[in-house]
């Protein structure tokens, strides 16, 4: 059986190790201290190191790691990747042998402009494009870009669990709050992560059936957050895309 830990790195990161009591696969490292720190703790052999993207805060650690371990290092084929061996894209299939894994890779540009996600056994590890009730900035790419990749990764099983790589839940939640106030499932969802945040809980993973009804992002085709962004606007928005390119301004200086 898998294990999927969260090892917390900086402000809010979280840096998942994947591992069975042998073997680990760390996803997005961006520093190594903490993860040598708990493969020597648990006693594990990592077997590869999976980058969603170029950020320093999700590749820092990659070089030092490598440093204490030889193993490959997957990522974004279109990025500068510390340590590649492996450049990834579209349907690409990463064999993780020793754990019984593959996972496949998607693209999802926007938050950077090769952005990937890896998807397998129920599992999504998207980085900083899909947010528990949230969506990572667009930095290199374009809000069409955005919207795409958001609704590829919605198109997935409901059950997919959502790993993504910030503890951003409540702060999106105090903004999708704000444009979907009669929405009772979000205001469930902000009493459970109040609690989760209040005891330094993770509010990680999120499942993707709840963000359907909670994240506005994924829901730029309902009326409630259509008539938010035309409100915020002082115009009518003819489509989802440009109802998610004013949420995700909105967001911006929230």
């Amino acid at each position: 059986m898998l294990n999927i830990y969260p090892v917390r790195a900086f402000k809010d990161n979280y840096i998942w190790v994947i591992h069975d009591q042998h073997y680990a696969v760390i996803v997005d490292p961006g520093s190594a201290t903490p993860v040598l720190a708990y493969l020597q703790q648990q006693k594990l052999q990592p077997i590869a190191i999976l980058n969603t993207h170029h950020h320093n805060d999700h590749t820092g650690g990659n070089v030092t790691l490598l440093q204490s371990y030889t193993m490959p290092v997957y990522g974004p084929a279109n990025e500068n990747i510390p340590g590649l061996t492996h450049g990834l894209k579209e349907s690409d299939i990463v064999h993780l042998s020793e754990l019984s894994l593959d996972l496949a890779v998607l693209d999802i540009p926007g938050h950077t402009a090769g952005h990937i996600a890896y998807y397998g056994g129920k599992s999504l590890f998207c980085g900083d494009t899909l947010f528990a009730c949230g969506c990572g900035r667009i930095f290199e790419g374009t809000a069409q870009q955005m919207y795409a990749s958001l609704q590829k990764l919605a198109s997935l099983p409901d059950e997919t669990l959502i790993y993504c790589t910030h503890e951003y839940t409540l702060s999106n939640i105090r903004f999708a709050s704000a444009i979907d106030v009669n929405n009772p499932a979000l205001a469930q969802r902000a009493i459970e992560v109040e609690e989760q945040r209040k005891h330094n809980i993770p509010t990680l993973p999120s499942i993707l059936a709840i963000e359907k009804t909670t994240n506005p992002f994924l829901r730029c085709n309902q009326s409630a957050i259509i008539h938010a962004a035309n409100q915020h606007s002082g115009r009518i928005l003819s489509d989802s895309l440009s109802v998610f390119t004013e949420i995700r301004k909105w967001k911006d200086t929230f």
